[in-house]
This record gives structure tokens, C-alpha cells and sequence, in this order.
């Protein structure tokens, strides 16, 4: 389960997909894949989520991974490249950004 503290030693990864109605089911079926079958069993990874907007048009995807380098050669492995090609095939553009937890409410 992710952990969000603002305290915590971990490296956040939120990606946005920008996508359309008709392709958002597609991405979500590779990433949902990709989590299952490669991402979760690299090296570093802790936990992940997908979330899709109302209208289908966004797909916003959090990661957590014990250091920013574990996330980074997760990117690099040749299948991860390859499925990243495909998934950038399908929606408009994506964009993985690195956070740090500035503040935790509720």
C-alpha cells in the first residue's frame, strides 16, 4: 500500500497521461499489465495506483519506489522501453515527474 508521508525516505512518481475516450481503456489495460507483470517486481518498487477522470480524457498514475534510481532503471530495462513506446503510441503524451511530499492532510 502507498505510504504518504511527509517524512518518508521514498522516492513519489506522478504520471499524467493525456488520452482520449477511446484509447483510455487501451492504456489502461498496458499499464495495468505492465504493473502486474514487470514494474512490481523491479527492484526498489513499493506501491502504485491508477486513477482515470470522469470524461476519460486523463489518467494520473502515483508510484512510490525506495530511491529515485530504482524508478530510473525501471525506465531503462528493454521491455519497459518497449511498453512505454506502445503506451506513448496510444495517447497524446504522458510525463513521469518526481515529488517530494510537501504537506499531508486528513
Amino acid at each position: 500500500m502507498p505510504t504518504i508521508s511527509k517524512n518518508a525516505e521514498l522516492q513519489t512518481v506522478i504520471t499524467t497521461f493525456e488520452v482520449t475516450p477511446g484509447t483510455c481503456q487501451d492504456i489502461l489495460d498496458e499499464l495495468n499489465e505492465a504493473y502486474q507483470n514487470v514494474i512490481s517486481k523491479q527492484p526498489g518498487f513499493i506501491a502504485a495506483g491508477l486513477h482515470v477522470n470522469d470524461a476519460q480524457t486523463r489518467i494520473a498514475n502515483y508510484s512510490q519506489w525506495i530511491r529515485r534510481e530504482d524508478f530510473q532503471a525501471m525506465l531503462r530495462t528493454p521491455e519497459m522501453r518497449e511498453r512505454n513506446r506502445r503506451i506513448n503510441a496510444l495517447c497524446k503524451g504522458f510525463e513521469p515527474v518526481m515529488y517530494d511530499v510537501a504537506g499531508v492532510f486528513g
